[in-house]
């Protein structure tokens, strides 16, 4: 309660401080509130739909900088296209399947660098930042910088049609038609791990962001679970009855969407491995995306249908857009924008999704405006911070805590065995053995069997010692009995020939 003087002017001030006091409070729950509640969605009138709206509707009615993300790009020479975004979704980075290769910052349409490979070009993928990227071309994988230089060739990398980056570990991941999963650690060029699945060609990859798991989509419906440090999947889903075509998964690594060549679009709970719900697509699915807000961007024929479904079933789609005479290739939300980046036959689009970016970014982990000094010592940082290969689990909360279970485990006898104390050093038997095989060992039986068909000079003239020591035990024998020894009767005549 405020206090009030006799003082008319003092009165006054007290009463503005009082006012200005007020306003700040008001500021900072309308903040608060702000923070917390979702913004930016499309809400019709009466009876009117949300996906029933085009983009030339929507350009009119959003602010100037919005409008003019909005652009199209019409390649129709090098196309289908393939694009990936940074990580703070500044630039952009397109790859067509005749061998056209361009990053740019997309905003300012300034252009970075542009290749023409002459080979086909099938994924490409921005690594840590802007400044180097990998590209799957006909055998091999590339890795190029900014200016489009080349700097290495994965020839361990053979054939593979799909790339992914996890950046807390600096690991490139490789699939394709050889049906192996490859990590690469870029950071020191060794390939950390090769995996065979075992399943045929991969037909799509995707990583989860929350533990950094590969999710791997294969042509008899299953989507297998890897991590570098097991030679098989941590888990096997099911997902459909066809090929699986795609496979998206939230930010917080709670929800995959799987899209099958059987015309589903299924949503599993990765945390129990079970399926939430089920969706019929009219011809089977290209491509799938989740954005920052759960929006699920479905590329099937010429059409682009998004669907916010991971919170409760839908009836109807959140929006539709068409590219008449095309076919969508991929498609990507752009990182803290309400846009969505597709590549189809005849080029690059770009579709305003009112609702589908995060506003509210981490500076200190990702900042869309960061600068050169800033982009370098994050850099600097993610090398220091960088986590190493065998951190990769299903359950990341589960490195460096302790088993509560592990008291109430009853102690085998190589458990009671293990926690005896060790001998002395002057105690332990310092006597070396040999290693040899046994007597009746299979190539001493084989050494001793041919030792006995080989004849030579060796083995004559131990069996004419032998015949003689034979005979003269004979003689004594005879002469101990009293028995005449034979007369040899040719001796005489034949003596001379001796």
């Amino acid at each position: 309660m405020a206090v009030y003087s006799k003082d008319r002017k003092l009165n006054a001030n007290l009463k503005r401080l009082d006012e200005q006091h007020k306003d700040a409070r008001r500021s900072a729950k309308d903040t608060e509130i702000l923070l917390q509640e979702d913004a930016g969605f499309l809400e019709a009138e009466g009876m009117e739909k949300t996906y029933k709206f085009k983009q030339d509707d929507i350009v009119k009615e959003v602010d100037a900088g919005t409008a003019n993300k909005r652009f199209e790009l019409r390649l129709e020479q090098f196309g289908p296209y393939t694009l990936d975004y940074s990580r703070n979704g500044r630039d952009l980075l397109i790859g067509g399947k005749k061998g056209h290769v361009a990053s740019f910052d997309w905003r300012q349409g300034k252009l970075d660098c542009e290749l023409h490979l002459n080979e086909t070009v099938h994924a490409v993928k921005y690594l840590h930042n802007n400044q180097y990227f990998a590209v799957a071309q006909k055998k091999y994988v590339f890795i190029y910088d900014k200016t489009g230089m080349e700097l290495h060739r994965l020839k361990q990398h053979i054939d593979s049609t799909l790339l992914d980056f996890l950046p807390y570990h600096l690991l490139l991941t490789t699939a394709g038609n050889t049906g192996f999963l490859k990590y690469h650690d870029v950071s020191t060029g060794d390939l950390v791990a090769e995996h065979r699945t075992k399943l045929g060609p991969t037909q799509c990859m995707r990583q989860n962001p929350w533990n950094a798991v590969m999710h791997l989509g294969h042509a008899n419906g299953q989507v297998t679970l890897w991590s570098p440090s097991m030679p098989t999947p941590l888990a096997k889903i099911m997902a459909c009855r066809g090929p699986v075509r795609d496979i998206a998964i939230n930010r917080d690594g709670r929800h995959m969407v799987v899209a099958g060549a059987d015309k589903t679009l299924k949503l599993w709970d990765i945390r129990n491995f079970k399926e939430i719900d089920s969706y019929y697509t009219p011809t089977q699915a290209n491509t799938v995306d989740i954005s920052d807000k759960g929006l699920v961007s479905v590329g099937w024929g010429p059409h682009i249908t998004i669907w916010n479904f991971l919170k409760q079933r839908q009836n109807s789609p959140y929006m539709n857009h068409m590219i008449p005479s095309s076919q969508i290739q991929t498609t990507r939300f752009v990182p803290f924008e309400d846009i969505l980046g597709c590549g189809h036959n005849k080029g690059i689009s770009s579709v305003i999704v009112p609702g589908s970016g995060e506003a509210n970014f981490d500076a200190l982990e990702i900042n869309p405006y960061e600068t050169a000094k800033q982009r370098q010592q994050s850099e600097i940082r993610s090398l220091l911070n960088k986590l190493q290969p065998d951190m990769i689990t299903l359950d990341p909360n589960v490195i460096g805590s302790v088993d509560k279970r592990a008291s109430a485990k009853r102690l085998t006898p190589k458990d009671l065995s293990d926690l005896q104390p060790a001998k002395p050093v002057n105690e332990v038997d310092s006597k070396i053995k040999p290693e040899v095989k046994g007597k009746n060992s299979t190539i001493r039986k084989a050494k001793r069997k041919l030792r006995q068909n080989v004849i030579n000079e060796r083995a004559k003239r131990i069996e004419r010692a032998l015949d003689k020591e034979k005979n003269l035990r004979k003689q004594k024998h005879d002469f101990a009995k009293g028995i005449e020894p034979k007369k040899d009767t040719l001796h005489g005549a034949l003596g001379r020939f001796n």
